[in-house]
């Protein structure tokens, strides 16, 4: 009787990971990919809808698409997992059994117990997210006047904060729209803890874009209309957005097997492997062990290399093989602020930090190429523009 495999989710995680099982799997397995949306979202590109809806044809892949026929596809929502019957729960109660389970159903927003966030704040975990925002925003805009602007409040200035402020900038101007954005990072820079060089870069871009840069303060509290930063600073709002933090899905909470007390993320070993040898986790489902003293960042381009090794891992244990360690390779950083884009220590390449043309290009290639590997070529091409 073959093994049943399950993964976990439609991200960067699962749907890299399903290619490759199935790739290395050589039919001696039945597999299950189940997630709560029937595509794949080009996430770490989901902020152009922010500006522009119609992007979404363009960001989300349909899973027929990606799998292949023999791999059976379930549209539900993961409640739970339970370890000692190895049953995925589903909340439509048409449960799953496995032999062998890939967890990289991804993560949730951290809201830091900060009062009023959750309630007030719109986060960007999903297509559903981008759009909201974009409504909210298109809304806020249409009722300000010359004299009363709208305010996007942006908390968070990493990644997403950084190319959510510059979406909404372009949005703005692309509609001639009365629009001021404040963009919110409690440390002392944009992009904490990366380097000072690609730091200034994304400053100089955003300060162009008009998007005011508030650091040094952490959001307090907020209420309906207010956001209260540091000991003293009020910042009235028309439309709130947080991207300042992960945590675990309440789906894996009560699973059993090791995870971080304070995040909910699985410990996975370099292998994948988590302390039940039939699970593996991926992705920012998990803290993938490194060499060194941190896991592997949660990004679009460590999910993409785990996969690869993730999926053959999952047919190796199939066929009884030994598991390959994976090491995350840093390949360089491109971060996009509207249509523009810096790039930093891409691999390779001689500068350290560039923008303009090449920097542009480089992320419609980071993308476009995902697309054609995780789907087609043809999918890449029609993407292309809008990326």
């Amino acid at each position: 009787m073959s093994d049943n495999v399950v993964v976990l989710g439609s991200g960067y995680a699962g749907a890299g990971a399903v290619k490759s099982l199935e790739s290395h799997l050589d039919g001696r397995a039945n597999v299950t990919w189940i997630s709560d949306v029937d595509y794949h979202l080009v996430l770490h590109e989901s902020h152009r809808c922010i500006r522009d809806p119609s992007v979404r044809e363009k960001v989300t892949i349909p899973v027929e698409e990606v799998k292949s026929p023999s791999t059976t596809f379930r549209q539900a929502t993961v409640e739970g997992v339970d370890t000692d019957d190895r049953v995925v729960e589903l909340a439509d109660g048409d449960d799953v059994s496995y032999d062998y389970l890939l967890v990289g159903i991804g993560s949730r927003t951290a809201f830091f117990g900060i009062e009023g966030l959750k309630e007030y704040a719109h986060t960007l975990k999903s297509l559903d997210d981008a759009l909201s925002i974009h409504d909210a925003v298109s809304e806020a805009a249409a009722e300000a006047t010359r004299d009363d602007p709208a305010t996007v409040v942006v908390g968070g200035a990493g990644l997403s904060g950084i190319q959510t402020a510059g979406e909404i900038a372009e949005y703005r101007d692309d509609y001639g729209a009365n629009v001021d954005i404040e963009l919110v990072e409690g440390l002392d820079r944009v992009l904490p803890n990366s380097d000072p060089e690609l730091q200034g870069a994304l400053r100089k871009r955003l300060e162009a874009a008009d998007v005011n840069i508030h650091t040094g303060e952490f959001i307090g509290e907020v209420d309906e209309d207010t956001v209260y930063i540091g000991d003293d600073q009020e910042m009235d709002y028309d439309v709130l957005v947080w991207t300042g933090g992960i945590t675990g899905r309440e789906a894996v909470a009560d699973a059993n097997v090791d995870k971080d007390d304070r995040s909910n993320r699985i410990f996975a070993d370099t292998t994948f492997e988590t302390d039940d040898d039939r699970v593996f986790a991926i992705g920012d489902a998990a803290l993938v062990d490194q060499p060194g003293d941190d896991p592997a960042p949660p990004t679009a381009q460590a999910a993409w290399q785990a996969a690869e090794v993730a999926g053959e891992n999952l047919a190796r244990r199939v066929k009884g093989q030994p598991l390959t360690e994976w090491t995350y390779d840093d390949k360089g950083t491109v971060v996009s602020v509207g249509d523009e884009a810096v790039a930093h220590d891409v691999k390779f390449l001689p500068i350290s930090t560039f923008g303009g043309k090449p920097a542009e290009i480089l992320k419609k290639g980071i993308a476009a190429r995902w697309i054609a590997d995780v789907s087609s070529i043809g999918n890449a091409i029609d993407a292309w523009p809008d990326m």
